[in-house]
């Protein structure tokens, strides 16, 4: 497990998922925020844009940034990807469990060489996925089972937590206690549109039910006041 402590007056539980598709409209909103209200998701579409420049700059705004590209790989391809998104001070940063052990504790055994290396977490099942879905690739059971067993298999290869959906946390803390924690997706405050997830949650019910973090992007990215909707998230949350 890493040694990256918090302050826990200025651990702000939401991860602001960054949906552009271009740098300077990303950077602008960023510039808007507050490091202490909020950390920043940076994801596939938006790396491959901006590229590794673009963690160093919000970094240097004073954001801490969940690097959220789900490595999945052989173990040694997976274990030198993590070190490189530890070079760049990310905060988080995440695999694929389905990846299996010997991939999972590569990529755990690469980052001892860091004095505060980044949270290490795994990717259970995706929310946008359904038993339907699960089924039709040859997972057998319900998206909690398979969430459940691959949350134990993280923890056994020695990650810090997992990505869930929300309904599945008050489960998975049934049998795993904090510190390991959760990250949620698929969360959507009160009167948001659901888009395109399956399994979501409001706020304050998935922080009530086990929930480390909350991963937002639409409801506050596309809001016409997104600092107005992520002070609602925060209040909710203080209350």
């Amino acid at each position: 497990m890493n040694n990256n402590e918090n302050n826990p007056a200025k651990d702000p539980k939401v991860l602001i998922a960054l949906d552009f598709a271009e740098r300077e409209v990303a950077l602008r909103f960023v510039k808007t925020l507050n490091p202490e209200a909020c950390r920043l998701k940076v994801g596939k579409e938006l790396f491959a844009i901006t590229g590794p420049s673009f963690i160093t700059e919000i970094i240097q705004l004073g954001f801490q940034v969940f690097l959220d590209l789900k490595y999945h790989d052989i173990p040694n391809t997976v274990a030198k990807a993590v070190q490189a998104a530890a070079r760049l001070g990310v905060w988080m940063v995440n695999v694929h469990a389905l990846g299996g052990r010997k991939m999972m504790e590569a990529a755990q055994a690469a980052l001892q060489e860091f004095e505060k290396p980044p949270l290490l977490i795994a990717v259970t099942i995706l929310t946008s996925m359904q038993q339907e879905d699960l089924a039709e690739i040859g997972l057998e059971g319900s998206p909690q089972d398979n969430v459940l067993r691959l949350a134990k298999l993280a923890q056994s290869s020695g990650l810090d937590g997992v990505v869930c959906s929300a309904h599945e946390v008050a489960a998975i803390r049934e049998c795993i206690k904090e510190p390991f924690c959760l990250v949620t997706p698929g969360i959507r405050p009160e009167g948001s549109a659901v888009n395109d997830q399956k399994r979501i949650m409001t706020p304050r019910q998935a922080i009530d039910a086990g929930s480390s973090y909350l991963v937002v992007g639409r409801p506050i990215t596309q809001s016409n006041i997104p600092i107005t909707v992520l002070n609602q998230i925060n209040q909710s949350l203080d209350n």
